[in-house]
């Protein structure tokens, strides 16, 4: 079996001992930016050498980088060349703008592509967009990473698309999920075989009946989970069992609304520092549920795996006509030294929302935690105190029971 390179089957030891030596590195190029003045001007970078030093930085979010950027365009002050120094800038809906380099596999997606076994001598029809967004340009910069030729496709006309890729020789398909197997049904109509054998997709849900669909037709499909600001985070590899984070990114996962990491295996939100030199994004909140998987992949890459896209963590939910976050659920359990999880669930009863706070805690302080509920929820609700450890670790801070139908 051939690996991209060698540190995909680093030991542990040999990772760690790495990142002792780049983390301070991206820290120190960070706090010298002004995006992140006021957030690390106390930071030593020095002693930021492991993911549990790490974990003690604020979290970054998306709305913080719009934020900025809508005072210092493009970047916000968080890339460390001017916008010229840049070969792409590329505009996400908020809006948002990232930045994008010509330098060899500055997305970090041909790990993804090697993995899948896509390399010289492969022709990638990639039919991710070329427009404002750099879906398509992350997935090209990939396919040259690993020597494959590409065709830019896009979406729309797809008979042309057909006619493309059996002219060309496609080989190979990057897209959607779902958008290949409208390829190969328009191709069935017009007679045509493909010569598809591997998909690598993202950007959307795939099903398992969609990957079946395509096995009983020849093609492996693979999915990736990697977003506009941070390029590739993480890759399914032919073992299929999890996602491989990329080695050039640390991922954490934290409970919804704070920094704080959960235990290995409970579900929580995907926060992620790149190590990427031009754009430093430093606990960058996605917004995106996953967990940690235990182990490592059959397949010989030794970094972490997890689940893959598990949902949205922004649960903030309007209850009686005010929004409730998770932030402040945070701010509850942090108030009580012995409160280790609490839950705030939302119902309805003869047409009236109802707001139920489960806390697992200490029973006798009942009214106590009523109080906080009503300080720091700016709600009145129902309080239940259940034993430590009863509480779903599914990532939910806030559950929503309403039906809208």
């Amino acid at each position: 079996m051939s690996f991209f390179d060698d540190l995909e089957t680093r030991s542990t030891d040999a990772r760690a001992a790495d990142l002792t030596h780049a983390l301070p590195e991206q820290i120190a190029r960070a706090k010298g930016l002004s995006g992140y003045a006021g957030t690390l001007d106390s930071v030593d970078p020095t002693q930021i050498t492991s993911i549990e030093a790490l974990a003690a930085l604020p979290v970054l979010r998306k709305s913080e980088l719009g934020k900025a950027q809508a005072v210092s365009a493009p970047f916000g002050g968080f890339t460390t060349k001017p916008a010229h120094g840049f070969s792409h800038v590329f505009q996400s809906p908020g809006p948002i703008y990232e930045p994008s380099s010509t330098d060899p596999d500055w997305w970090r997606m041909g790990r993804f592509l090697h993995a899948m076994g896509i390399g010289e001598g492969d022709i990638v029809h990639n039919c991710f967009g070329y427009h404002l967004t750099p879906a398509g340009m992350i997935f090209e910069s990939g396919a040259r990473a690993v020597g494959a030729a590409v065709l830019p496709a896009g979406t729309g006309q797809t008979e042309l698309q057909v006619i493309a890729a059996r002219d060309i020789g496609s080989t190979a398909y990057a897209g959607t999920p779902d958008y290949l197997k409208i390829i190969l049904e328009k191709a069935d109509e017009m007679g045509i075989t493909l010569g598809i054998t591997r998909a690598a997709v993202g950007g959307g849900a795939l099903f398992p009946s969609l990957r079946a669909w395509y096995t009983e037709r020849g093609i492996t499909c693979l999915q990736c989970y990697a977003t506009a600001d941070l390029g590739n985070i993480a890759y399914e590899s032919p073992a299929a069992e999890g996602m491989i984070v990329d080695e050039n990114v640390i991922v954490e996962i934290v409970t919804p609304g704070t920094g704080i990491p959960v235990a290995e295996g409970e579900v929580g939100e995907v926060v992620v520092t790149t190590l990427n030199p031009d754009y430093p994004l430093i606990r960058f909140a996605t917004g995106d549920l996953s967990a940690v998987l235990p182990g490592q992949s059959p397949c010989g890459r030794t970094n972490m795996r997890i689940k893959g896209w598990m949902g949205r963590a922004d649960q903030t939910t309007k209850i009686k006509g005010m929004f409730v976050r998770p932030e402040q659920v945070a701010q509850l359990v942090a108030h009580h030294s012995e409160i280790t999880r609490a839950r705030v669930i939302a119902t309805r009863e003869a047409e009236q929302d109802v707001m139920t706070v489960m806390i697992e805690g200490d029973a006798s302080n009942t009214d106590v935690y009523a109080e906080s509920v009503s300080q720091l929820l700016k709600l009145k609700g129902r309080l239940e105190v259940v034993a430590s450890g009863s509480l779903p670790k599914d990532g939910l801070v806030i559950e929503d029971k309403r039906t809208y139908d």
